[in-house]
């Protein structure tokens, strides 16, 4: 982890944290730290700063100053059908890493409903998920994720007004026009499933005002279209 991320519980004094678990076992076999150690530290929702390692036993005690604020967020919302179990985990990671704040995982008719049974929907792996993607980008601002099983209801009922005042794009291999770059606005980004979006999917999104784009004529596992697009987009 690029940051340690610390949470009310943690405080036994105003500027004083105590750590075990996860935390603890981290910063003794990865970061290898001692007493004296500073180490890079940030609260939950808030800012980031520097912890002074004062014990390092049967739990971790930091001396934490806090005063740099964290990354600035991606003006991105990311609609996203829910890709397979195994590749979830790193999508979520990656897009929190960089920086998405807004989610939505939607259903699709090439997403199998097996999915959405997998363990690794439940809210406490998204939110483990999460963190990781935290730590590694030093950030603290935990993203929301909300699902969503019915498609066609989401779309007509829901999606204009997320997308309201953005620009929205659907991701979708056979696009004639490219993703554009260095955009300056706001996005709301969809992306379907490996096997993209049926026809009607699409006429769906593209009624309610989204465009189609491409980003080359290469087809992409979901975690790599996921990166490359938001990559040419900001």
């Amino acid at each position: 982890m690029n940051l340690i991320l610390l949470f009310p519980d943690d405080f036994i004094a105003e500027s004083r944290v105590q750590l075990t678990g996860r935390r603890l076992t981290h910063v003794k076999s990865v970061h290898r730290a001692k007493v004296g150690d500073t180490l890079t530290v940030g609260v939950a929702g808030g800012k980031t700063g520097r912890g002074l390692v004062t014990c390092l036993d049967d739990a971790l005690e930091l001396d934490v100053m806090l005063d740099v604020d964290p990354p600035p967020p991606l003006p991105l919302t990311l609609v996203l059908a829910l890709p397979r179990p195994k590749v979830l985990n790193r999508v979520i990671a990656g897009v929190t890493s960089l920086g998405v704040k807004r989610i939505f995982l939607i259903n699709a008719w090439r997403v199998e409903k097996s999915y959405w049974k997998s363990p690794r929907t439940r809210d406490d792996n998204l939110l483990a998920q999460r963190l990781l993607g935290l730590e590694q980008a030093r950030d603290t601002v935990l993203p929301t994720i909300e699902t969503r099983r019915f498609f066609r209801t989401f779309v007509e009922d829901e999606l204009p007004a997320i997308a309201a005042g953005t620009l929205s794009l659907v991701a979708h291999p056979a696009a004639p026009m490219q993703a554009p770059r260095a955009v300056t606005q706001p996005v709301t980004l969809v992306i379907g499933p490996e096997g993209g979006f049926i026809e009607q999917e699409l006429v769906s999104l593209t009624a309610i005002g989204f465009t189609p784009v491409a980003i080359g004529p290469r087809i992409l596992r979901t975690e790599t279209a996921v990166a490359a697009v938001i990559g040419r987009l900001f």
